[in-house]
């Protein structure tokens, strides 16, 4: 019975595409509510090792009896939240969209404590964006192999660079924005956000220099494209530029309001643990809105790219990962 519901309420499964439909907002925030479901962190390596071999059986069409389409759903999505779609490995878990909440919220709380010094602030930038630089290369278009060398130089300056524009907007964001209303919560959300367009850049730029894979309707690689990886890193650091919104303004309007509770009041020890709280709902609220403004699989008129993809190809429109 329970597989007669499955079936019923699961669209027929496909490999390799997406569940929801991603023309829409809310196919795309669907879809990537399972890649950010952090209890994919829980899931053992055998049982990714099965849900590997569900979908390599049915790719061959060696699928064993009685396996429902929800399973096969689900077997993709365990995948996809930890193996990256290029490369085929295992992404690191602090590093997966599924941990990004989790492991981020600590460092959340973090940059949004009162009475921070510049100490504290060049700290809590440096974690900040060391674990954006870390996310945002994890999550790239890996179509082309990355030295290590490279990957170093791109964490020194994506992070150092990063660091420094948010302290620096933060300064002169926080002497004007302070004199006109008593406090400086909201300067985080400037200053984070044009770091974190800074570390997309920094982290993703071999893809700006050597292109990115495209594919034709059949998923054959046509050629690799600069004005493709241009859109991918456009697109990846618009999503950076909300995300910050929601997790830095929210938490200190909501924590103003919470700490005149006779509650908090009271009992000070409960602020920073409410604080937390407040700190992850923003958080696991903020992210999967974020990455839904634009799918992961892309699609780009073959007319917009260059000459040679043109020639390449009969088709009209191709794709390419966006990243997340």
């Amino acid at each position: 019975l329970r597989v007669m519901a499955d079936n019923a309420t699961c669209p027929p499964f496909q490999l390799g595409r997406p569940r929801y439909d991603q023309s829409s907002f809310y196919g795309r925030l669907r879809h990537y509510l399972d890649i950010v479901d952090p209890r994919t962190l829980l899931v053992s390596e055998s049982r990714l090792q099965e849900c590997v071999k569900l979908l390599d059986d049915f790719r061959c069409g060696t699928l064993p009896p009685g396996v429902s389409d929800a399973q096969l759903w689900e077997a993709q999505k365990i995948k996809q939240a930890i193996v990256h779609p290029d490369t085929e490995e295992k992404i690191f878990m602090p590093f997966r969209m599924s941990g990004y909440v989790p492991f981020g919220t600590p460092i959340v709380v973090g940059l949004l404590l009162p009475n921070q010094t510049l100490a504290s602030t060049v700290f809590w930038q440096w974690l900040n964006q060391s674990h954006n630089a870390c996310v945002n290369f994890a999550n790239r278009n890996a179509t082309k192999p990355t030295p290590v060398s490279r990957f170093l130089q791109g964490y020194a300056g994506a992070v150092t660079s990063a660091v420094s524009i948010a302290v620096r907007i933060g300064i002169m964001f926080s002497r004007g924005y302070q004199r006109l209303t008593g406090t400086n919560h909201l300067v985080s959300c400037p200053s984070t956000a044009s770091a974190n367009i800074c570390n997309v850049v920094l982290m993703r730029h071999t893809e700006l220099a050597e292109g990115i894979d495209v594919r034709d309707s059949s998923g054959n690689i046509v050629g690799s494209s600069k004005i493709a990886a241009k859109c991918a890193l456009l697109e990846t650091a618009l999503t950076r530029v909300v995300l910050p919104m929601p997790i830095l303004v929210l938490p200190p309007l909501v924590m103003a309001f919470l700490e005149k509770l006779p509650l908090l009041r009271a009992h000070q020890r409960l602020v920073l643990p409410v604080h937390s709280l407040v700190c992850l709902a923003s958080f696991g609220l903020a992210l999967p809105l974020a990455i839904s403004l634009f799918p992961q699989i892309s699609q780009v008129e073959v007319s917009k790219l260059e000459p040679e993809i043109a020639m390449a190809t009969d088709c009209e429109v191709v794709t390419y990962n966006k990243g997340l």
